[in-house]
């Protein structure tokens, strides 16, 4: 086995034994520089955006791809694997979502509202209990494309480089990518490279959710119907696909702040319940496990950098 995909395996199973770090977590870090960069940087105009985006993904992809290139195997290895678990973040995005559940089940709607905002970005305080299952539905839906696959993916591809700057360009779309007024044309840049990266990571999403899921043909009728009616070009594949496999209709009015955005109905069924919002946990651990294989499959055939040449003893 490469070291490239024994280091994604190792790194994935780490995810699901320990979740990513909860305390000076290096993404948290990153989004800090960002932070502070950006107060620094900021002009209402793209190109100061684009700039802003190349400094900081760059900032990381370059030494990653510099560490690759001079390392040994067993580094390769431990440094693919520690990127890995530190960049994916499915197990902890499992636990935010059955503590949702939890809450729904002993109809405490107020402690579910609260609870599901720590996992979406719109408003919760209004939500009734099907609002809120819903929104943790499409929570795992997208997150798992964004948290896990698109990382697992990128990793195979391109190694070092490819898992840290996947997880560069998806942190900097949440931060400056939405469409607010300060973001909209400084944003576009993260926002636009966060849409090509993720692209691979939300068809294979949606692809295994469709293999995974109970019902196999309605995940592939709403991902074929419905997804190109959804605003995102990644989550439309995968919130469709999440819908029809579990037999659920996600989309519908959602606010972020003082605007509301009627998003398109993704598959045929119900309203989610609490217990969808399990079943959706569940599907998205298939997905996940399934896309780990993938992903160390793609590794296997991957080129990959050689290794340095030793030093001659003297």
């Amino acid at each position: 086995m490469s070291a490239r995909a024994l280091g994604l395996l190792l790194g994935y199973a780490a995810d699901r034994v320990w979740a990513d770090p909860a305390r000076h977590h290096p993404v948290a870090w990153f989004g800090s520089v960002a932070s502070r960069l950006e107060q620094r940087v900021w002009r209402d105009d793209r190109l100061a955006g684009t700039a802003y985006a190349a400094v900081l993904v760059g900032g990381v992809v370059l030494p990653a791809a510099w560490v690759e290139r001079r390392v040994g195997r067993a580094t390769r290895v431990v440094t693919t694997a520690a990127a890995t678990w530190l960049v994916l973040g499915g197990t902890s995005l499992d636990r935010e979502a059955a503590a949702v559940q939890a809450r729904l089940a002993v109809d405490d709607l107020p402690g579910a509202r609260t609870q599901v905002g720590r996992i979406v970005g719109r408003s919760t305080a209004d939500l009734d209990a099907p609002g809120v299952a819903r929104a943790a539905v499409e929570s795992v839906a997208e997150n798992t494309s964004d948290a896990v696959v698109g990382a697992l993916v990128w990793g195979a591809v391109a190694g070092l480089p490819g898992l840290l700057g996947f997880r560069a360009a998806n942190t900097l779309d949440a931060m400056v990518g939405h469409r607010t007024a300060r973001h909209d044309r400084f944003g576009w840049a993260a926002a636009r490279l966060d849409d090509v990266l993720g692209l691979p990571g939300a068809r294979l999403t949606a692809a295994l959710a469709a293999a995974a899921g109970p019902d196999h043909a309605g995940a592939l009728r709403a991902w074929r119907r419905d997804a190109g009616a959804h605003p995102s070009p990644n989550a439309g594949p995968v919130e469709a696909a999440f819908a029809g496999a579990l037999g659920v209709t996600l989309g519908g009015p959602t606010t972020y702040g003082d605007r509301t955005e009627d998003r398109p109905r993704l598959g045929d069924g119900a309203a989610p319940t609490a217990h969808d919002v399990t079943r959706a946990r569940r599907l998205a651990a298939r997905v996940g496990l399934g896309a780990a294989v993938v992903s160390a499959l793609i590794a296997v055939r991957a080129p990959t950098q050689p290794l340095p040449p030793r030093r001659p003893r003297r």
